[in-house]
């Protein structure tokens, strides 16, 4: 096979690269929020104590609403016997294998309970038990759950990924606290991106951040909600300061953080301005100052603080002066804030200076993927394989590293990939299509069936049941085509 040109494969590079998320940075830069807190672990050891947590219920709920769906189908076509033992099986059976579908967590192992889940990984091959010492990758996605005044309410989203074993819980009380806090604490800082490092590092139950801003006299959202507008500066000069007022910026920094990831923006804003009142030239206190202030920007859709958050970034920068851990993070956070240039410069200066920065040249393999670079992609991998600290990051850059080389070897690869990744944005765009198609049908079965007018209720049930169903088969579908072709199954097809 002939080696693909690079600059050929820019587009569809690209198109992998959105379906796949493959890597950190991605799923970083798909929501520009803020997160929830949690308290310092004190030390780096297992504990053989058993944390538990449910699995989001959203497929469930789903189940149940088209099992209802359909019962009510029979019941309009007066197959009542076979009505009433679907809607019994499904109230019975589903609420059974949610109430047993968790995620535990007992010191050195991560695995999933439940009927169904450990019957799919039989269908997929996937694995159901993970070790801690197995996982490469831990992603947080934050996603806007309800805005009220000035505060942001966030449902976070952590996905763990090792071995061919995927495994996903949500934020929603004290169980995703404390399993954040086990897991984080004990893995490190490469496998977590920045939103999971924050969770790891600030994650409090909301309540007693609230006491905490409290006692340090920080005004309710509602007094502060015109402080922090369009127009509202900060100033940010050097100066002089004591010990003792090195610790009450400390102290407000991390209040700060704590409530921004508890979604208390408002709140969040005025501890970092005092913060930065007192110290002014602290890198890392206008980093997080910048990202709460980023988040606000999103919340608020405001373009003119989305600049000054990209501003204060750059002040970052400035004076982050030889911290080469931090200069691997603001470039994260440059790539989270859409300004790729700046994120590839800044990595590539973390570089000149350390030459050795796992996350800076993983920053570098995204950003070539970006620009469809193929080449400089396995070269950065590979570099992160180099570097790569604990077995498993080792073998994820080395599996990313071979995949594009393959990619680049092997054109009739490549397209076959390719046509994957565009038959699953396809599927996407028809799950929609579908699912409006059924929603719009719904109106026609009310009508038809209170007015007695059977042909349009007819028109209804056939368009939503077969809408519906279609619906389902496209999400099974995708979830077949989720993972990249096998090169060795393609070898053999040959």
């Amino acid at each position: 096979m002939k080696k693909t040109a690079e600059l050929g494969i820019s587009l569809t590079i690209g198109q992998i690269k959105h379906r796949e998320n493959f890597s950190i940075l991605s799923n970083v830069a798909a929501v520009k929020t803020a997160p929830v807190v949690v308290e310092q672990s004190g030390a780096n050891t297992f504990s053989d104590e058993k944390i538990t947590i449910r699995v989001s219920p959203n497929n469930y709920f789903i189940a149940l609403f088209l099992a209802t769906f359909f019962t009510g189908l029979l019941v309009y076509l007066e197959r009542d016997w076979l009505a009433l033992t679907l809607f019994a099986a499904a109230w019975i059976l589903i609420p059974f294998f949610l109430w047993t579908d968790r995620i535990e967590f007992a010191g050195k192992k991560i695995w999933r309970t439940g009927v169904l889940p450990n019957l799919w990984s039989l269908i997929n091959g996937s694995r159901s038990r993970l070790r801690l010492t197995e996982i490469e990758q831990i992603e947080t996605q934050a996603l806007r759950a309800l805005k009220r005044g000035g505060n942001v309410f966030y449902r976070y989203r952590t996905t763990i990924r090792g071995k061919n074993a995927q495994f996903s819980f949500a934020s929603g009380g004290e169980d995703y606290r404390r399993m954040v806090k086990k897991i984080f604490a004990n893995l490190p800082e490469n496998i977590l991106d920045n939103r999971s490092i924050e969770l790891r590092d600030y994650l409090a139950e909301p309540k007693e951040t609230l006491m905490k801003a409290e006692f340090a006299h920080i005004p309710s959202a509602e007094v502060l909600e015109n402080s922090f507008g369009e127009n509202s500066r900060i100033k940010h000069a050097k100066k002089n300061i004591l010990s003792e007022e090195i610790e009450k910026a400390d102290y407000l920094h991390r209040l700060a953080n704590e409530l921004r990831l508890s979604g208390y923006l408002l709140q969040a804003l005025e501890a970092f301005r005092r913060a930065l009142l007192i110290n002014p030239a602290d890198a890392r206190l206008i980093w997080d100052f910048a990202r709460c202030l980023n988040s606000f920007a999103g919340s608020e859709r405001s373009a003119k603080l989305q600049r000054k958050s990209l501003a204060a970034l750059r002040l970052a920068e400035r004076r982050a002066q030889g911290d080469n851990d931090l200069l691997a993070r603001l470039g994260e956070s440059y790539f989270q804030f859409g300004d790729y240039q700046r994120a590839k410069s800044v990595f590539q200066r973390t570089l000149e200076a350390a030459e050795e920065s796992f996350r800076s040249v993983r920053g570098l393999a995204e950003i070539s993927l970006r620009e469809g670079k193929i080449a400089h992609v396995i070269h950065h991998f590979a570099a992160a394989n180099r570097l790569a600290e604990t077995t498993a990051l080792k073998r994820w850059t080395q599996n990313e590293s071979e995949y594009f080389a393959r990619l680049n070897a092997d054109e009739e690869y490549m397209e076959m990939e390719i046509s994957r990744v565009n038959l699953i944005e396809t599927l996407e765009s028809s799950k929609k299509t579908v699912l409006k198609i059924a929603l719009f049908s719904f109106p026609l079965i009310l009508f038809g069936v209170l007015l007695e007018e059977n042909s349009v209720a007819n028109v209804g049930w056939a368009t939503s049941s077969i809408s519906l169903t279609a619906w389902v088969v496209i999400i099974i579908s995708q979830r077949l085509l989720a993972d990249r072709i096998p090169y060795d199954a393609f070898e053999e097809d040959e």
